[in-house]
């Protein structure tokens, strides 16, 4: 991506930082290198006792404090006399969870859980991860940020609008925590495949940071979710009376590019060099100039074009055992080029140039795009967005999807175009015509937004597809076979990927440690995942793949001379499992 960011960044490069090197995350209480047997003290601003403690969602263990630390804690009275375990309030919560009938009741339960006893939440997530993700991630969050305003109790982040212009920094003073490490932020303009939800769009960062903790062990204190609130062109928003952000049209231009300024200016004054910034969920004419604007000044990373791409990259290089060849010996068609679309068609093309050693201007003309006008040839190169142009072969032009397949001729065909039932029944037909075993990965979020089902896909194309999709579907019976979909899912690798940027202090993001985090994931798939058509490895394992792609993050920072905590470990897979954050209880002086 660096290659497609160059003109937008003038020829700087993140190899070149500009800025330098500052802040930075103390532990100061020493908790994160205690050991879990170890006693620690429940700090907050002074020692927690009696009904506060209870009432600190950090250091709140519910039935489970001792009797011992009932008498050194002012507990006695406060609550029944039952002791009972962290594992068997895990159970109940489980049992409980498990009768509600309602996705979002679960979501909304799972909050309630996180507001009041953080530890259990993410024990219950880490422990549950397969079960669990659908509802704190997609599809569920959609459905929670559409009704945000309605479910809205208390706020987890930091909401950040046009009316504190001239004053972000005292905002980011407001909260509590000093030693971020990871911010995810959305302006709630593209919210999966839901659009503009404005400042409703706060749960998309929430279940994000969720999910860096639980699954990539970032301490849930080092995380800050936030929302930048410029405003919303959603008219049903605008006049819906619990509607929770801005009621006016979005800014744009000149505003909104200074607004964001002020924001990227003061995060890292504020929280120094190596805080991790993750945009999420901005529109594609925002995302891209974003990432190069800031590229080489800041730590930034956007999910949506970086994380997607190495998740889809994993998979595309997992599913070789099962296709055959190299990367180099095939053909990828792709639906949808916006920022999600053309960020995996770039990381591809990095991919094929390394390992075939050739200019990735040749290695792209592998790779074909779809857009809502058809295919992206180069007689419509001057009214393309510059995003789109790197993209423009020649070729004649092709109206439609079917079309483009049968003219490409494609082994591997991707959806990221936001739109679902795209692939239709003739479009599988034609591609299996040329294929005798396709990969499609039908990308877009929600499940309603998906390009095909995995039932389509094993159905029409008669059991021969690979499959992944970017919402988790269930397994498949075609006649007398199980087929078990894979879910190309963010969530593989921006939890590692963060975990390794942090862990070596990495001041900047490079292509190199993308491609590095999806070789990392590849080589997680088992042979024994194969056998069932997976192309990702089941996500109970999340937490030890999450330390080896952090891993090879991490030592690819320090080779390209952008990491700053040093010395460098000897074993960083075992550096990373150790600095992971641990949900279990811990013992109270």
């Amino acid at each position: 991506m660096e290659s497609t960011m160059k003109d937008l960044r003038h020829g700087a490069t993140v190899l070149d930082p500009k800025g330098t090197v500052g802040g930075g995350v103390e532990d100061a209480y020493g908790e994160d290198r205690a050991t879990e047997d170890q006693l620690v003290t429940p700090w907050t601003f002074s020692v927690a006792s009696g009904y506060s403690l209870l009432r600190d969602p950090r250091h709140n263990k519910g039935l489970a404090f001792t009797e011992k630390e009932r008498d050194a804690h002012y507990l006695c009275g406060l609550l029944p006399p039952t002791v009972a375990p962290q594992q068997l309030q895990e159970k109940k919560l489980m049992k409980n969870l498990r009768e509600y009938q309602v996705p979002l009741q679960k979501y909304m339960a799972l909050m309630d859980l996180e507001e009041r006893n953080e530890r259990l939440f993410y024990k219950l997530l880490i422990d549950n991860v397969e079960e669990l993700l659908p509802i704190v991630y997609t599809p569920t969050v959609g459905e929670a940020c559409q009704k945000y305003g309605s479910i809205f109790r208390r706020p987890q982040g930091l909401y950040i609008s046009l009316k504190e212009k001239g004053k972000i920094l005292e905002v980011l003073k407001n909260w509590p925590e000093r030693s971020i490490q990871v911010i995810v932020v959305t302006d709630g303009e593209r919210i999966l495949g839901l659009g503009d939800l404005g400042c409703q769009g706060m749960g998309i960062p929430v279940g994000k940071l969720a999910l860096y903790t639980a699954l990539g062990g970032v301490r849930p204190s080092a995380c800050l979710p936030i929302t930048i609130d410029v405003g919303t062109n959603n008219e049903e928003l605008l006049q819906d009376e619990f509607y929770i952000g801005l009621r006016q049209k979005r800014a744009t231009g000149q505003e909104y590019a200074d607004f964001l300024n002020e924001f990227m200016t003061a995060v890292k004054k504020n929280y120094g060099e190596k805080v991790l910034v993750q945009f999420e969920d901005f529109a594609n004419h925002n995302a891209f100039d974003l990432l190069a604007k800031y590229g080489t000044t800041h730590l930034v990373f956007n999910d949506d074009i970086q994380g997607t791409a190495a998740v889809v990259l994993a998979g595309v290089v997992a599913a070789l055992k099962l296709l055959g060849g190299t990367l180099g010996d095939h053909t990828f068609l792709f639906l949808g080029a916006g920022e999600a679309g053309t960020g995996i068609a770039e990381l591809i093309a990095l991919e094929m140039s390394k390992q075939v050693k050739a200019p990735v201007e040749e290695t792209r003309k592998k790779i074909w795009l779809v857009d809502s006008k058809g295919l992206i040839v180069g007689s419509r190169k001057e009214s393309l967005q510059h995003f789109k142009k790197p993209w423009a072969h020649e070729h004649e032009p092709v109206k439609d999807l079917l079309g483009a397949v049968k003219a490409i001729k494609p082994t591997i065909l991707i959806g990221s175009s936001g739109v679902g039932k795209t692939f239709t029944k003739e479009v599988i037909e034609a591609l299996c015509f040329f294929n005798e075993k396709p990969l499609i990965m039908a990308l877009s979020n929600p499940t309603s937004q998906s390009e095909c089902t995995a039932e389509e896909a094993y159905t029409w194309s008669k059991g021969r597809a690979i499959f992944a999709s970017g919402s988790p579907f269930d397994p498949v019976e075609f006649e007398g076979k199980v087929f078990v979909p894979g879910q190309s899912n963010n969530a593989y690798i921006f939890p590692g990927f963060g975990l390794g940027v942090v862990i070596s202090g990495a001041i900047r993001v490079h292509d190199e440690m993308l491609l590095v985090a999806s070789e990392a994931l590849a080589r997680q798939v088992t042979q024994e995942n194969f056998e069932k058509g997976l192309i990702y490895p089941p996500f109970s394992n999340i937490r030890k793949i999450s330390a080896h792609i952090a891993a090879k993050v991490a030592a690819k920072a320090y080779d390209l001379g952008l990491a700053s905590h040093l010395p460098r470990p000897e074993n960083l897979v075992e550096y990373a499992e150790n600095c992971m954050y641990s949900p279990v209880y811990r013992n109270y002086r």
